[in-house]
């Protein structure tokens, strides 16, 4: 039996855009401190590990101090999603459900602390397409490295070259590359991505996108 087809997916912004509430929740979060952040520092920050952010602006802290604050700003986040709400980006819902009913398996692979996917995908309603979740508790290295992605495939049971890397970055593009993987780009603003398929939107995805990638 070949491998099963896998489709590994990135999700801050990728499948939603929740930028808005890691700005709010980082700025309130060290505004609390007693530092001021600029909207130009959080976006330098984005898409980063936590315990890569904090001493960036708090030089010499102590892992114990910036484990505290990463955990008070995600539980800021995490509110402020349930409050505000999210919506899936264009494509994001169609291609994810379509996907599920052609039997691919589906994972997230995210950066981002479990419960905040979890918050994410039970606010946006699509928690049941996926097989499998690997956050940052799962792992040890942050892309460029394709250990979130290596781990998602293998948890699918599914092979690295059968396994399709949906990203908006180019660092987990990057990822995608040294795992073996074909990826889909997805960038809204700005060049397109390095990918093997680049759109400015799910949306803009042929119907063939996926299956195309693994002839």
């Amino acid at each position: 039996m070949p491998s099963p087809r896998a489709v590994l997916w990135d999700l801050d912004g990728t499948l939603i855009d929740s930028e808005q509430y890691h700005w709010f929740a980082w700025r309130d979060t060290m505004a609390a401190e007693g530092v001021a952040l600029s909207h130009e520092q959080f976006l330098e920050s984005f898409g980063m590990r936590n315990d890569a952010i904090v001493p960036r602006w708090i030089p010499g802290i102590s892992s114990e101090a910036s484990e505290r604050i990463a955990d008070a700003k995600e539980r800021l986040y995490r509110r402020l999603v349930r409050e505000g709400g999210l919506a899936p980006l264009p494509g994001a819902a169609e291609w994810t459900e379509r996907l599920a009913a052609d039997g691919w398996r589906q994972a997230i692979a995210s950066s981002a602390p479990r419960e905040n996917i979890n918050a994410v995908l039970a606010v946006i309603g699509l928690a049941s397409v996926f097989q499998a979740v690997v956050s940052a508790e799962d792992v040890t290295l942050g892309k460029p490295d394709p250990q979130v992605f290596l781990t998602a495939a293998l948890r699918l049971g599914s092979a690295p070259a059968r396994s399709i890397v949906v990203e908006d970055a180019a660092a987990g593009v990057e990822a995608a590359r040294r795992a073996g993987m074909p990826s889909i780009g997805v960038r809204r603003k700005g060049p397109p991505l390095p990918a093997d398929l680049a759109v400015a939107s799910l949306a803009d995805l042929p119907l063939d996108a996926f299956s195309g990638l693994l002839k």
